[in-house]
């Protein structure tokens, strides 16, 4: 590096400085060269991406209300947006670091070390992490650094030439400059690609496709015609594993093989108990149609499904374990240090709870918790659904507090699912004449007795339900409507079997779930 990079040439004819532009850019090619470096060292060496890292870190401290409004804005592709988000301020700043440097290298290597130290810490300090971590961000640094000198000290050596001789050009300097950047930017895409590859080497696929699952001790029939009720838009009454919700905290898909699985059952229990992979396909599995609903799903959403899940009775488990009397609560942990806890009465009151390796007909998907996860009927998934279970501690509530309850994010220790009614159709519009407004309801574990529909401010009508797979699942139901044209306001309520009507009253998702009528606008049009 020339010896006073740290301020730009005096007395040139220009300032002395390269445009901001090319400064800028040259900043951005640093910060991707050093991202792409440190997400290949990660996936080499088999260590923390800095960026996922700093991504957790994120999801572990904003605020609750912040925490929904994502989910509310991006749906399941929160995480991605996420990411997104993280690159674009490194992005930012690295623009912001090009700028910096044409008048000072060491103030925006400053700036470089500043970022790898913050991807260092989220790397090291993450849960299961330890100081080896953060050698990513190390070496993205040095590598950012490298750049940083070379991209810069081409831009200061054609600026000089261009204020020394103000009406020539320099050709070949700005396309040094411009293959440099180029070949850099090429360099950094390659790595990152190749890290996030390594990273997410398809281990846990090649595992899963090997799996050939057992026959379930207790077959389900397939599911009746008599369960549908025939109309186009209704939401399937087994959700494809393909269009299931995924709402959870991994920024990054655990990869578990099977071959190298196992689930240890500790804590408040007489003897400890761990079982294989092996072991768990050998038991006597179960099939089951469940429900399950997020509790961020707003009135109306969308992240709620329906599966057959296939998988071992988890009382079986905890009574080879032999549960302690004191223990009130059981505290699901998956392979990326997540954890929620539910009353240990839960798996004895007669609802489905399994450790599911089964998702309608095939090993569980690697997104939602192969090898193994929790499935427990009539409960929302912060505090039940465990994905890429590893361990089970029978503890009790006031010996521990889980995840999304604890550390001032306020949600309900305990999370029955509400009863809800979801129009799925009509959404936007229709034609005078006949209508199907149709949907879904689900109250598990009770089940639905009935669904209502007004329109406009007329009279509650019931609706035709369709024949229910179980108490745990969601029902079909339908109800004819002779519409005219104009706009029209439409509502839904279900009632479950002990009796009760969900509520008018509409209420967020935080802390234990939303509540009110399902309401929507129709325009129908002249037939």
């Amino acid at each position: 590096m020339d010896p006073d990079h740290s301020a730009a040439p005096q007395g040139a004819g220009r300032g002395g400085r390269p445009p901001a532009v090319r400064a800028a850019a040259a900043g951005l090619v640093v910060a991707a060269v050093a991202v792409g470096v440190a997400e290949l060292a990660a996936g080499v060496l088999g260590l923390r991406s800095p960026v996922v890292a700093v991504g957790d870190q994120v999801v572990l401290g904003v605020p609750e209300a912040v925490k929904a409004l994502a989910i509310g804005w991006f749906g399941t592709a929160n995480k991605v947006a996420l990411v997104v988000g993280i690159l674009v301020v490194l992005g930012a700043a690295g623009a912001l670091i090009g700028v910096v440097a044409v008048r000072s290298v060491v103030v925006a290597a400053a700036g470089i070390v500043l970022f790898g130290v913050v991807g260092a810490v989220a790397a090291a300090g993450g849960v299961d992490s330890a100081a080896v971590d953060a050698v990513p961000s190390v070496v993205g640094v040095a590598a950012g650094l490298w750049a940083l000198w070379w991209l810069v000290r081409r831009l200061v050596v054609e600026q000089r030439s261009t204020d020394a001789a103000p009406d020539a050009t320099d050709p070949d300097g700005r396309r040094r400059f411009l293959l440099g950047a180029v070949a850099l930017t090429a360099v950094a895409a390659g790595a990152g690609a190749t890290g996030r590859w390594l990273s997410g080497r398809a281990d846990a696929v090649a595992s899963r496709l090997a799996v050939v699952l057992p026959a379930a001790r207790r077959r389900l029939a397939p599911v009746p015609v008599a369960a549908s009720v025939g109309v186009d838009g209704v939401s399937p009454l087994l959700t494809p594993n393909d269009r299931f919700y995924r709402i959870d905290t991994a920024l990054v898909i655990p990869q578990v093989p099977a071959e190298t699985w196992d689930l240890r059952i500790h804590g408040l229990v007489e003897h400890e108990v761990t079982v294989t992979y092996a072991e768990l396909l050998a038991r006597d599995l179960v099939e089951a149609d469940v429900t399950l609903a997020c509790v961020s799903n707003e009135v109306g959403g969308d992240l709620v499904g329906t599966a057959r899940w296939l998988g071992a009775p988890l009382a079986g488990l905890l009574e080879e374990a032999g549960v302690d009397p004191r223990a009130d609560q059981l505290v699901g942990r998956s392979e990326d240090g997540w954890e929620c806890g539910f009353p240990v009465s839960a798996v004895g009151d007669g609802r489905t709870a399994l450790v599911a390796v089964g998702m309608n007909g095939e090993p569980l998907p690697v997104r939602h918790g192969f090898p193994a996860r929790l499935v427990v009927a009539g409960l929302y998934g912060y505090v039940s659904a465990t994905k890429w279970l590893r361990e089970i501690e029978l503890t009790t509530f006031e010996d521990f507090t889980h995840y999304w309850a604890r550390g001032g994010r306020g949600w309900a220790v305990e999370a029955p699912v509400k009863t809800q009614c979801r129009i799925d159709t009509p959404r936007r519009g229709a034609e005078a004449g006949p209508v199907a407004i149709a949907g879904v309801a689900w109250a598990p574990t009770t089940g639905v007795r009935r669904v209502e529909v007004q329109v406009d401010d007329g009279p509650w009508q019931e609706a035709v339900l369709a024949d229910e797979l179980s108490g745990e699942t969601w029902r079909q139901w339908v109800q004819r409507w002779d519409a005219t044209p104009g706009r029209h306001t439409v509502r839904a309520r279900a009632t479950d079997r002990t009796g009760a009507t969900q509520p008018e009253e509409r209420s967020a998702p935080f802390p234990d779930g939303a509540t009110g009528w399902h309401t929507i606008t129709v325009e129908v049009a002249e037939g």
